[in-house]
């Protein structure tokens, strides 16, 4: 009967020192980590998969992002704004084609800079908000949203 006991005090022990370490030693809690799948059975993610999903999800490789994909947008609208509004010349006088493109060249890097600093700024803003609020919902962006235009505001 005490050696069952003991067993049983040793098992409870060991039961308390597991959650306790769990609890102060998050590596090794965050290692047991199953992610489920839409169909078949869950899968543990392997050490490089966490590590490349805590780069995406960092504010930084986020902010990173969005001034990259507005620079690419900002540099698409610019072209084709140039396009539909030409500067026009006085009478007389024929534009190059060297003068064209220099113009949408303008405009399109112009636009670009523009929407490449919105896309960061507000990305960065909304991550840091998020993480303070420490919630992720609809609300993080409005208060990025209202952040970023007041900053606008303020630079113009």
């Amino acid at each position: 009967m005490s050696n069952n006991e003991e067993k049983t005090n040793m098992s409870q022990e060991e039961v308390l020192h597991q959650f306790v370490n769990r609890i102060f030693n998050n590596d090794q809690f965050r290692e047991k980590i199953m992610m489920p799948n839409v169909m078949g059975r869950p899968v543990v993610k392997s050490v490089e998969e966490k590590t490349l999903d805590s780069i995406t999800e960092s504010c930084a490789f986020k902010c990173i992002l969005s001034g990259v994909m507005g620079f690419a947008l900002g540099g698409a609208i610019g072209l084709f704004t140039s396009s539909v509004n030409p500067q026009i010349k006085p009478p007389g006088q024929q534009e190059t084609v060297k003068e064209i493109i220099r113009e949408m060249k303008t405009s399109s890097l112009g636009y670009a800079k523009n929407f490449a600093l919105l896309g960061a700024v507000f990305s960065g803003i909304e991550c840091i908000v998020e993480t303070y609020r420490g919630q992720s919902d609809w609300k993080n962006g409005t208060y990025a949203g209202g952040i970023t235009g007041g900053l606008i505001g303020f630079r113009g």
